[in-house]
């Protein structure tokens, strides 16, 4: 699938466990190898885990499970608390 730069621009970001991450903000390039190195996600879930004064962080491209209405990434153990059930 091909998309363009522009079109990942505020897109939402969820992990694979459905835990809102943020919003897409910008999208970090390696040009001499002409690949996405990560996405810049802000507008962060201040739920998610210890991310306390930042305004941002980064998602490896490796990361990214599937590109499309939104962004579905990977569930990082460790990083991202998960909701329990009572």
């Amino acid at each position: 699938m091909r998309t363009q730069i522009t079109e990942l621009f505020g897109l939402s970001v969820y992990t694979d466990k459905a835990v809102y991450v943020g919003n897409v903000d910008d999208v970090v390039v390696d040009v001499d190898a002409k690949k996405i190195e990560s996405l810049a996600v802000g507008n962060l879930n201040p739920e998610i885990g210890e991310i306390k004064g930042y305004k941002g962080m980064q998602i490896p491209f490796r990361a990214i499970k599937s590109i499309g209405d939104i962004v579905l990434i990977r569930h990082i153990a460790g990083l991202f608390k998960t909701q329990k059930k009572e």
